[in-house]
């Protein structure tokens, strides 16, 4: 393809209309379609439904065996280990916290977490990257140094100031600090290879044994040089403070991310995870045009150097807090606005479409699979619900003709079968929270368990409303060309 055409801002808009325009076509398709050709539209449906289901058993599948795998790493010295590998002297951690207006005792909390890690060396460094145009910041800055100063080799604080071309939002304010940090590593002749750079959220409680199991898995992996590493980081900081309907969408998303861990093919590092300063220097650190930036740097990362860029799980936890505003209203508008924010990422998408034709060093099949699972798992997003609960049921409706016929009689209870089987794995689900949260001492009151179990009954309703539905409104945003602002997401 012509090297101007990819270079358009026309191919670029086309990449950004690509799963929008697919989402809107297959939520309607029961409504274009049936009054021509019903068959096609439940044959469909039917086999987006045993898709569905296969999904649900794998996903299961890869919860119980991330979750055998945290029951194993729970118990392995990881202080010891690098206490005995020389190279691990050589490891220096700069722990990025990018803040703004965040409450200053979340701060404390994730700052007071990180001075009871086991680490043995007094290597890590902690970087506030503040906003200037936040009024109180340097009024922070100096509460926080003076308190919690003393537990690391050094404190360094960064005002980011918004310049042309750059958008309000974690990935502007992460590429200044990341770069002061290069500045300041270069000064005291700092290796970048062996200097790993934490991205932590401003609400993420790092366990006690992250640095030593991140130092651990860094010396010994062959690919350091192009990895990032990831731990799972769970919602369940302030668990039983939230709304029901919150609740249940915390709970759901930190079991899917902890199913993504054992899927190493896939992985893709979310909120919190690590790297080493010499991979974000060779991209020229986030991109400061764009909002969701987890996602982005990884698919920067894979773009420059192909196959070899992966995320390594760590078999730790990091705790974080679901969405919580106070009032029970605020909260669910948060949390509303927190998921469409996360759905923007299908803006990943038109970058990656560019990249296919700009990166001839990397193979057609690397690029294609990364594409098609980004694709997949933004399309998938909006569209479940749907054809889940609704779409069965459109062809009879719209083609009484269809309604007669023996496949329009079965395709409703066909459907129906089909998510009943999917349910079996609530089961597993119910087991793998509650045992979590054990793991984390939140737990479960016998009072309170009837509450847990029920509350998966309402799982379509509350997947409508905070997942489906804000992903439908990013993806409509981005296909008419209205953009969104990123939004410090609330919580007291």
């Amino acid at each position: 393809m012509p090297y101007g055409i990819v270079r358009s801002k026309h191919f670029y808009r086309f990449g950004e209309m690509i799963i929008p325009l697919l989402t809107w076509l297959i939520i309607l398709l029961p409504i274009w379609l049936s009054p021509f050709h019903p068959a096609v539209v439940a044959y469909f449906i039917i086999v987006f439904d045993l898709y569905f289901l296969i999904k649900s058993f794998r996903t299961s599948y890869y919860a119980t065996k991330s979750f055998m795998f945290l029951n194993k790493y729970r118990n392995v010295d990881f202080r010891k280990q690098i206490i005995e590998h020389k190279k691990s002297k050589d490891i220096q951690h700069f722990v990025i916290i990018p803040n703004y207006k965040e409450p200053l005792h979340k701060l404390h909390d994730t700052i007071r977490a990180m001075t009871k890690s086991d680490y043995p060396y007094k290597q890590i460094y902690l970087v506030l990257a503040f906003e200037k145009r936040e009024k109180d910041a340097m009024k922070k800055e100096r509460e926080i140094k003076k308190i919690w100063g003393k537990y690391f080799k050094d404190v360094i604080s960064t005002f980011h100031v918004l310049k042309e071309g750059e958008i309000i939002g974690k990935a502007s304010n992460q590429a200044y600090a990341g770069r002061v940090v290069d500045t300041y590593c270069t000064k005291h002749k700092l290796d970048s290879k062996q200097v790993l750079i934490t991205i932590c959220d401003a609400d993420s409680i790092l366990p006690k044994n992250y640095f030593s199991y991140l130092t651990d898995t860094f010396i010994h992996d062959q690919g350091r040089d192009y990895h990032f590493y990831w731990a799972p980081v769970l919602l369940y900081n302030n668990f039983w403070q939230l709304p029901f309907m919150v609740r249940m969408q915390s709970t759901l998303s930190s079991i899917l991310r902890i199913a993504s861990l054992s899927e190493k093919e896939k992985l893709i590092q979310v909120s919190t995870y690590s790297t080493n300063l010499w991979l974000l220097k060779q991209v020229d650190f986030w991109d400061v045009d764009i909002i969701p930036e987890d996602w982005h740097i990884y698919f920067q990362a894979f773009f420059t150097f192909g196959e070899k860029v992966q995320t390594m799980p760590l078999y730790t936890i990091v705790n974080s807090d679901a969405v919580y505003a106070g009032s029970v209203q605020k909260t669910l508008i948060n949390r509303y606005e927190q998921e469409k924010r996360w759905a923007w990422g299908v803006t990943d998408i038109a970058y990656s479409w560019k990249h296919l034709f700009i990166t001839p060093h990397i193979s057609w099949s690397a690029k294609l699979k990364k594409f098609l699972y980004i694709c997949e798992t933004h399309l998938f997003w909006p569209t479940s619900f749907f054809i889940l609960t609704i779409s069965g049921y459109i062809p009879p409706l719209i083609n009484p003709v269809f309604n007669r016929t023996v496949l329009g009689f079965i395709l409703p209870r066909t459907t129906s079968l089909i998510l009943t089987l999917a349910t079996v794995v609530i089961v597993l689900y119910i087991y793998v929270d509650i045992s979590l949260r054990k793991k984390m001492n939140i737990k479960t009151s016998l009072l309170n368990l009837p509450l847990v179990v029920i509350q998966w009954y309402f799982l379509p309703i509350v997947s409508f409303i905070f997942s489906s539905l804000p992903a439908l409104d990013a993806h409509t945003r981005l296909l008419f060309g209205k953009k969104i602002e990123y939004k410090v997401t609330e919580k007291v």
